[in-house]
């Protein structure tokens, strides 16, 4: 595909995606202040860090034509008012449903067998001698999981969690038979879900729907053995909610990949905890998916520069 080189404004770009956009392409450094020459002169951006990108961002700027995400959830994207200008967004679907359902099992158990306190102990000088009835975890192998979005990530989640032998429940906005002859999954209520399972998954999309889906009511459906675990957005648990949630041992432990803000004030009390664990948005953060999802972006960013049709077009 040739293309002429083409002002481009990208937040925080690693080496190796820069390479993939070559030499016809020009970044230019995010910046969405009202002074801003970058705004003014781009004609397409890449969102890589999950810039916020709102209608009043794109009306500042006049050459707009693309936005092409790193990744697949668009929630910092107002997709409606690029719509509603004419600017496609693209995003990179597909490719990282397995690498987050890795991640989903590994919070899963890193939370069930405090492999996180127990690193910490190991290495303390408090570790010097083996206690059989000491940091006694949850069992995950034939206890219930219940998922929470039954989308391509929730699937992959069932699909490992049938390996543990668990009984599978899922809450969806509508029933998935095919994946239930398929996955042996069961549908039930949200709130059935939580008061079934030994542990809750979050796979679902961040929308108007599901934020704040879990709150305190929902959490205190939960088991207080129950374990939660958070791989798809911050925004999707009231944060207030579950903080006296963990603190009142309501629930037994909550494993994060994401946050709301993200990352959360370093003076944030949830830090303080010992019943959480909490990484830095690490779901899709592997080495083969994290080059796949570079070369989508680009992908999508050079189709419709071309004028040409998005491989992965979202609006």
């Amino acid at each position: 595909m040739s293309i002429t080189r083409t002002s481009v404004m990208a937040d925080g770009l690693p080496p190796s995606l820069l390479e993939m956009l070559g030499h016809e392409i020009e970044i230019l450094e995010w910046d969405d202040r009202p002074t801003s020459s970058a705004l003014e002169r781009a004609v397409a951006f890449i969102t890589y860090g999950h810039p916020r990108v709102d209608g009043p961002l794109m009306d500042r700027a006049p050459n707009l034509k693309i936005v092409s995400n790193h990744g697949v959830g668009v929630d910092h994207i107002d997709c409606a008012a690029a719509k509603s200008r004419g600017i496609l967004v693209g995003n990179t679907p597909g490719c990282l449903d397995a690498a987050t359902a890795d991640m989903t099992m590994a919070l899963m158990l890193a939370a069930a067998r405090n492999v996180v306190a127990g690193d910490k102990f190991a290495r303390s000088p408090a570790f010097v001698h083996y206690d059989p009835s000491f940091m006694i975890g949850y069992e995950v192998s034939g206890s219930t999981l219940g998922i929470v979005g039954l989308g391509r990530i929730g699937k992959q989640v069932a699909r490992r969690a049938r390996a543990f032998d668990m009984k599978i429940l899922y809450h969806n906005r509508s029933r998935d038979e095919a994946a239930e002859r398929e996955l042996g999954v069961t549908y039930v209520s949200l709130d059935d879900l939580l008061a079934e399972s030994d542990f809750v998954t979050l796979n679902c999309p961040l929308t108007a729907e599901t934020t704040n889906l879990i709150g305190q009511r929902e959490l205190g459906l939960m088991k207080p053995t129950g374990i939660l675990v958070n791989v798809a957005r911050g925004g999707v648990v009231d944060h207030d909610a579950l903080l006296a949630a963990l603190k009142s041992k309501r629930i037994a432990v909550a494993a994060l990949d994401v946050t709301a803000p993200e990352p959360l004030p370093r003076n944030h009390p949830l830090l303080e905890l010992d019943n959480i664990i909490i990484v830095p948005h690490l779901g899709s953060a592997s080495n083969r998916t994290r080059h796949r999802m570079q070369q989508m972006t680009v992908e999508n960013l050079k189709a419709g520069l071309a004028g040409q049709e998005l491989p992965w077009r979202v609006v």
